[in-house]
């Protein structure tokens, strides 16, 4: 039976491209491309869930980097188990990592822990932030919603005359908020 060589690709919004990912995998030589837009800190992601069931001893997952298959150290880690448990091979193109290898084994695990480390620093700099902004009196989030344009816009919106694009171009008011107001 024939080893393949399977590509995943993601990027985390639908606004993002993937057509570099996409460039080197193809370069690369995959057999076959699972790629999806969403945030890597989500476990269930559908195609990288399609991807793990068509697994087989002896097939390799290709990523332009370790970042694409998951965000956490803890992730990564379940998913190198779940490859090495099937008898699948991991490279990373970006941190030439290549899991045939016993060194390629031991970077992917330090990569790993550091990827998760910059994650940790990352979030740990942003309460930081925050906490500093607030000690000066600044308040953070999105501004308070003016109750009289929320009812203007229910009003607009209970007349029928108006479609909901025309009723948050006029009123200021966001569709969700909108909605969320006439329950």
């Amino acid at each position: 039976m024939k080893n393949f060589v399977f590509g995943y690709a993601r990027v985390s919004t639908e606004q993002q491209n993937l057509d570099r990912q996409l460039d080197m995998l193809q370069k690369y030589g995959v057999d076959f491309i699972y790629n999806e837009k969403m945030t890597g800190t989500k476990r269930n992601r559908p195609e990288l869930e399609k991807l793990l069931e068509r697994l087989t001893e002896g097939d390799t997952v290709v990523v332009e980097s370790l970042s694409r298959l998951g965000r956490s150290t803890k992730d990564l880690i379940w998913l190198m188990e779940t490859f090495n448990s099937k008898g699948v091979n991991l490279v990373s193109l970006k941190e030439s990592i290549d899991t045939t290898t016993s060194t390629g084994k031991l970077l992917f695990t330090l990569m790993s822990a550091l990827a998760q480390f910059e994650r940790d620093v990352l979030a740990d700099r942003t309460k930081e932030g925050l906490a500093a902004a607030r000690a000066r009196g600044r308040k953070g989030g999105r501004k308070p919603i003016d109750s009289d344009s929320v009812r203007k816009a229910v009003k607009l919106y209970k007349t029928g005359q108006y479609t909901v694009s025309e009723i948050t171009e006029l009123t200021g008011v966001k569709k969700t908020t909108l909605y969320k107001n006439l329950r």
